[in-house]
C-alpha cells in the first residue's frame, strides 16, 4: 500500500522508478523523482503517522470507556483544535494585516490549532483529577466539544465567504503540504504517543473487566487513566494540528481488528491496530488521488465512505461480535 500510495496519482510512475527513486537511484524521468521526493513520499509517510495514531487512540478510548462509540475526539480535542483554527481563519480580519499574514500562515494555522487542542487537554486533565467517575470524564469531554463547537458556529456566522471556504477546506482534512521538518515533528509527537500508549497494553487488559476488578489487581487505576488520556491527546491533538479533523478511522479501525482476530487481548489488538490503520489510511489515500484524473477529493469524505460499509459488512458477517 506505502509503495502503490507513492505510484498511483494524476501521474502514474512505474513501481521500478519509485523502488530506483528510493533507494538512491534515478527514475526514469527527472520529474518523476521529483513528484516522489518531494510530494509522494511524504504523503505516504504522513498517511501512515495518521492511520497509526488515530487508530491506536481510538483503541485507547473504546477500552478507557468500554464504549464501542468512543473515537479520539471524544475528549473534545478534535473541536478545541477546530475553535483554534476558527479564532484565526475567521478572525483574522480583526488583527493587522502583517498580523493576519502571520496567523493565515501553515505554520500560524498548525500553531492555532495544537494551542486549541492544548487548551482543552488541560482543562479534560484538570476536570479527570477531580473526577473518579470515568465516565463523567466522557461526558465532560463531550461537553467541552459541544461548547467549542457552538463558538465555531459564532465565528462562522459572522464570516465571509471566502474565510468560509479556507476552514471548509482544513476541515475536510490534508494528508499533502507538509514539508520534512513538519514531517519530522509529527513523527516524534507521534512516537511519544505510541510509546505511552505500548506501555498502557497491560493497565488496558485489566480494565475489559471493569474499574473494580482493575483496582483489584493492584493496578493504579487514576495514573493509568492519566497516562491513557495523555497518549491520546498528544496523538489526536498533533494529527488533528497538522493534516487536520479526520473521521472515522480511529473509530471503525479498532472494531475492524476485534472483528478479524477475533480477541480482546490489546497485546494482538495494539499491533493488528497499527497495522490496520496505516494500510487503511493509504487506501484511502489512494482513492482520494483519483489515480489517472486531475481531480483529488478529501480525505475526511473518503474515509468515512470507504470505511463504514467496511464495518458494517464485517459485523453482518460475523453476527457474534
Amino acid at each position: 500500500m506505502f509503495f502503490a500510495s507513492i505510484s498511483l496519482g494524476s501521474v502514474t510512475i512505474p513501481l521500478k522508478d519509485v523502488f530506483a527513486s528510493l533507494t538512491g537511484g534515478h527514475a526514469a524521468k527527472s520529474t518523476w523523482e521529483y513528484i516522489i521526493i518531494n510530494y509522494r513520499l511524504p504523503k505516504a509517510i504522513t498517511a501512515v503517522l495518521v492511520g497509526t495514531g488515530l487508530s491506536i487512540s481510538g483503541l485507547l478510548m473504546q477500552t478507557l470507556f468500554r464504549n464501542p462509540l468512543a473515537g479520539p475526539y471524544v475528549l473534545g480535542l478534535s473541536s478545541g483544535a477546530s475553535l483554534g483554527v476558527a479564532f484565526v481563519i475567521l478572525g483574522a480580519g480583526f488583527l493587522p494585516s502583517f498580523l493576519s499574514v502571520i496567523a493565515l500562515s501553515s505554520y500560524g494555522i498548525v500553531l492555532a490549532s495544537t494551542l486549541g487542542s492544548t487548551l482543552v487537554l488541560f482543562l479534560v486533565l484538570i476536570v479527570s483529577q477531580r473526577l473518579r467517575d470515568t465516565m463523567a470524564i466522557l461526558i465532560v469531554g463531550l461537553m467541552f466539544g459541544s461548547f467549542t463547537t457552538a463558538i465555531v458556529s459564532v465565528l462562522t456566522y459572522f464570516s465571509t465567504a471566502e474565510q468560509l471556504q479556507k476552514f471548509t477546506f482544513w476541515s475536510m482534512g490534508n494528508l499533502g503540504n507538509l514539508s520534512w521538518t513538519t514531517i519530522g515533528i509529527l513523527t516524534f509527537c507521534v512516537g511519544i504517543g505510541l510509546l505511552l500508549s505500548a506501555k498502557s497494553i497491560k493497565p488496558l487488559n485489566a480494565l475489559l473487566l471493569g474499574e473494580n476488578y482493575a483496582k483489584s489487581m493492584g493496578l493504579n487505576f487514576k495514573q493509568a487513566r492519566l497516562v491513557i488520556i495523555f497518549a491520546t491527546s498528544i496523538l489526536s491533538g498533533v494529527i488533528t494540528a497538522f493534516a487536520g479533523p479526520i473521521a472515522f478511522v480511529g473509530l471503525a479501525v479498532p472494531h475492524i481488528a476485534k472483528l478479524t482476530f477475533q480477541t480482546s487481548n490489546h497485546t494482538i489488538l495494539f499491533w493488528s491496530t497499527l497495522f490496520f490503520g496505516s494500510i487503511i489510511m493509504l487506501f484511502c489515500d489512494i482513492v482520494s488521488q483519483m489515480p489517472g484524473f486531475e481531480v483529488t477529493l478529501p480525505i475526511n469524505a473518503v474515509t468515512s465512505i470507504i470505511g463504514a460499509p467496511v464495518v458494517i459488512w464485517l459485523l453482518v458477517r460475523k453476527r457474534n461480535f
